[in-house]
């Protein structure tokens, strides 16, 4: 596990995911439940998470123990029922891709911004 890479990780999807996380959240569980330091939580441990989970475990194992502790995350933070865990997740992964989709049509793409 590269520390170095780690820590790319958890900046960009800080700068990414965290606050769609953070608007669907709001969305569907209301301000009051869904923070935006809550959302920062779910991303840095999520990353974190993963990143030795997926030392450890083997590939596809892996990613099905991280689908649960992501969901697992956003019910805790956002104080929601695994059904909205679940719909907020997927929600904020179509906007996520909505929003690369629209990045790349006007020609900024993530590769781009990280030096790729």
């Amino acid at each position: 596990m590269d520390l170095i890479a780690l820590l790319i990780q958890i900046v960009v999807g800080i700068i990414v995911v965290a606050p769609i996380l953070w608007l669907v959240g709001r969305a569907l569980v209301g301000g009051q439940k869904a923070k935006f330091t809550d959302a920062i939580w779910i991303v840095v441990l999520g990353t974190v998470i993963g990143a030795v989970v997926g030392v450890f475990v083997g590939s596809l194992i892996s990613a099905i123990i991280m689908f649960v502790v992501w969901l697992a995350l956003i019910k805790h933070f956002f104080d929601c029922g695994w059904l909205k865990a679940f719909a907020i997740a997927v929600i904020a992964v179509i906007v996520f891709i909505i929003i690369v989709a629209i990045l790349a049509i006007i020609g900024i793409g993530i590769g781009l911004s990280l030096g790729f």
